[in-house]
């Protein structure tokens, strides 16, 4: 029985391998270039945040601060 079984379970290809090695090649490759893609754009996207934040708050510095008027502490001598 144990002889018969080399011819039942055939050993795979090589062929095969290297097929699947290719494919496991190609799907990381994408995989990187995905990443590297929604990286790109996550950064994009940061300095747009942070340059439109640097503006907001340069014009609120040039703004009136009228809660400044209601929170004065008097001096005491």
């Amino acid at each position: 029985m144990s002889k018969e079984l080399p011819y039942i379970v055939p050993a795979p290809q090589p062929e095969a391998e290297e097929v699947f090695a290719v494919h496991q090649t190609a799907q990381e490759f994408y995989h990187e270039v995905n990443t590297r893609s929604e990286f790109k754009q996550h950064c994009q996207w940061y300095y747009a945040t942070a340059t439109q934040n640097r503006r907001d708050l340069a014009k609120m510095r040039g703004e009136l601060n009228i809660m400044s008027w209601f929170c004065r502490r008097k001096l005491v001598n």
